[in-house]
């Protein structure tokens, strides 16, 4: 078992979880956007279609939700968070957040955006580098332990 005792924990700061942040994006563009254009077409890529419809909202939202609770629950990180070798942990315990945990945490990014992204830049200033949703969710992002 991994020592994750507030002694040896490093958090993860603003810059790198940006970085982070960068790799999941281009990843799940890397999925929704063939599926999106096979869909579409040229539609899709004009941006002209104001419509929600039901293939749409999967795709945008339904499958970058289950792709993401899949990496929580599985590895505690999205590629983003792998790649910058860090995990995501309860904030209390350092053990692996509960399913109700990344839930919270999950919505708790439109929380942290809404206003101005002030949530999600709370990471900078701090002291366990926790934007809203961290704090919702109570989880913090460490380094993972070698």
């Amino acid at each position: 078992m991994t020592d994750y005792s507030r002694s040896n924990v490093i958090y993860v700061g603003f810059w790198q979880r940006v970085v982070a942040t960068i790799v999941d994006t281009l990843v799940v563009s890397l999925v929704t956007a063939p599926l999106l254009y096979s869909l579409y077409g040229d539609f899709f890529s004009t941006g002209t279609n104001s419509t929600f419809d039901p293939a749409s909202v999967l795709i945008n939202y339904g499958l970058p939700f289950i792709g993401v609770m899949l990496f929580w629950f599985y590895k505690s990180a999205t590629p983003g968070k792998m790649a910058i070798q860090s995990i995501i942990v309860d904030a209390t315990t350092r053990n692996k957040p509960t399913v109700k945990q990344f839930i919270i945490r999950y919505l708790g990014y439109f929380v942290s955006a809404i206003p101005l992204g002030i949530g999600l830049l709370a990471v900078g200033w701090d002291k366990r580098k926790q934007g809203w949703h961290d704090k919702l969710a109570n989880t913090v992002v460490i380094k993972k332990s070698k």
